[in-house]
């Protein structure tokens, strides 16, 4: 890998991330490579200022913080095709995230990427519109929002909490009706997240799927279901005349979904690139760590019971 523009953006708010995010420019500098830094968070959003400010390929995107400050570099980052080093710095529970130990020594970190030691793990992405008109010939009203995690069609009001009529149609095909909180549509990614609280589907990264789960529905009927990749996620809002239904991409408001529209869910046309550093990235490994799957008492040293 070159090393000549790199981006750094590290956790708004959080000293620890922002010192080690200083440590990196000086020393990325210091190799005549070309430092992007910033803060990324609800209130900061540095990526449109740094993809319009690089004047040269991007080679690489450091993030340092937790899953959040993650999340909002893969939406940025993936339809521009820049790989990036998550590293929870900062952060909670880091499911997305190299561990801190494996970065810390920056300087081997640096000559580590120059010599190509590492491993890149592709994960889908969601992308969403708004549409209105003829169902058969719908004309697209909105910017193209992306999403690692998922796409949410929920309502949200400042003064109490309604519920939601939701018809999702699957390729031109009414499925069903969702009366609840509301319903998520979620990459393999995103099934141990959102989805996951919601008793969906947990799915391997390393498939291409798209999960649906309704939201606390009204009816014992309404179950998860799991999409092949190339499906076409349609979902209408029935009824609501007071602009409450919105729709959020990875836990961040959208856009407001008006009386007339609809919100087009499909796997986008690109994908986030992860830089790995650990020589052994086991998914089963991350979800007994970080969902505490502890079934098991009788504890194994080497994943395995004899040796």
């Amino acid at each position: 890998m070159k090393l000549k523009c790199v981006i750094i953006a590290y956790k708004a708010g959080d000293s620890e991330s922002k010192s080690w995010a200083e440590k990196c420019a000086r020393e990325l500098e210091a190799r005549q490579c070309h430092v992007l830094m910033g803060p990324s968070g609800a209130k900061d959003n540095p990526y449109p200022v740094f993809l319009a400010s690089s004047t040269t390929k991007i080679d690489l995107a450091v993030v340092l913080g937790g899953d959040g400050t993650t999340l909002a570099a893969a939406r940025h980052l993936a339809p521009e095709g820049i790989p990036m080093l998550a590293v929870n710095v900062g952060g909670h529970l880091g499911f997305l995230t190299e561990p801190f130990e494996l970065f810390k020594e920056t300087e081997k970190l640096w000559e580590r990427l120059q010599s190509d030691i590492y491993a890149v793990q592709r994960r889908m992405m969601l992308t969403a519109r708004l549409c209105e008109g003829d169902r058969t010939q719908p004309e697209i009203v909105s910017d193209r929002f992306f999403c690692l995690n998922e796409m949410c069609v929920k309502p949200a009001s400042i003064d109490r909490m309604p519920t939601s009529v939701l018809e999702m149609e699957v390729d031109g095909e009414i499925v069903d009706q969702y009366h609840g909180d509301g319903l998520l549509v979620a990459t393999p990614t995103g099934s141990t997240c959102y989805t996951a609280s919601a008793n969906g589907p947990i799915v391997h990264p390393g498939m291409e799927a798209i999960a649906v789960t309704p939201i606390c529905p009204l009816s014992l009927s309404s179950r998860p279901i799991v999409l092949p990749p190339g499906s076409v996620v349609n979902i209408w809002p029935l009824g609501d005349y007071e602009l409450n239904t919105k729709l959020w991409t990875d836990g961040n408001l959208a856009t407001s979904i008006w009386p007339g529209q609809w919100v087009s869910v499909s796997m986008a046309d690109c994908f986030a690139h992860f830089i790995i550093l650990r020589e052994s990235n086991s998914f089963y490994q991350t979800i007994r760590e970080k969902l505490q799957w502890a079934g098991a008492r009788v504890r194994y040293h080497n994943n395995h019971r004899h040796s």
